[in-house]
């Protein structure tokens, strides 16, 4: 029987999932909670090396959808197995930037290959495996894809972030139908908001489930 809880971050390229969850996690092990923080695609060493093969740019044209959709849910087997069931048996808390639902939102919707057969596959690739709250941080596709070419990092444009802004609505509009469906697992976050209001309100979405940070 799984003992931790699993919380995963969803929402467009730029919504800043990737720094929430670092500001969470950080919060967690001050209050002496153990956490494990991981990402999809990658989390594993077979799924980081899929990442780079997903994100390729020079793929563009040449991935077929079901190869990508593929790729994925081999990533996320893996990563399932490997990462999360074990951190969540040992009690810890586990933050993942994109699971499931981002692949329901951007194979099964955006890539048309139908939602039905994409939650059948993330059933089969997760062992049934279902996140126990799952933040939506949602952001207009423009001002996501903006923040994404301004960041810093050194980061590049990935196979993703090159489609047409239609594409990213299509997007949003998955997510946030998904919330729509499972209010009791979903909690929509702005993400336009400032990076620390954003903090704010998703402790106190924690609090109020798990009573913890009191």
């Amino acid at each position: 029987m799984l003992k931790g809880k699993f919380i995963t971050f969803e929402g467009p390229d730029g919504s800043g999932k990737t720094t929430q969850i670092k500001m969470l996690h950080d919060l967690l092990e001050k209050n002496g909670y153990q956490c494990v923080c991981t990402r999809e695609p990658g989390g594993t060493k077979v799924g980081e090396k899929l990442r780079d093969i997903l994100k390729d740019t020079s793929l563009n044209g040449k991935l077929s959808v079901q190869t990508e959709a593929l790729l994925l849910q081999t990533a996320r087997a893996q990563h399932v197995y490997e990462i999360i069931k074990p951190a969540l048996m040992k009690g810890k808390f586990v933050l993942c930037d994109r699971y499931s639902d981002s692949s329901t939102a951007y194979q099964g919707i955006g890539r048309g290959l139908g939602k039905s057969i994409i939650e059948y596959l993330n059933n089969f690739s997760t062992s049934g495996l279902i996140p126990d709250l799952t933040f939506l941080l949602d952001l207009s596709p423009a001002k996501g894809l903006k923040r994404a070419d301004d960041r810093e990092n050194g980061e590049v444009k990935d196979r993703w972030e090159e489609q047409q802004i239609g594409f990213h609505e299509k997007i949003r509009r998955a997510f946030l139908t998904m919330a729509e469906e499972n209010k009791k697992r979903y909690r929509v976050v702005s993400g336009s908001d400032e990076i620390k209001k954003i903090h704010s309100n998703i402790v106190s979405i924690i609090q109020s489930e798990y009573g913890i940070f009191k």
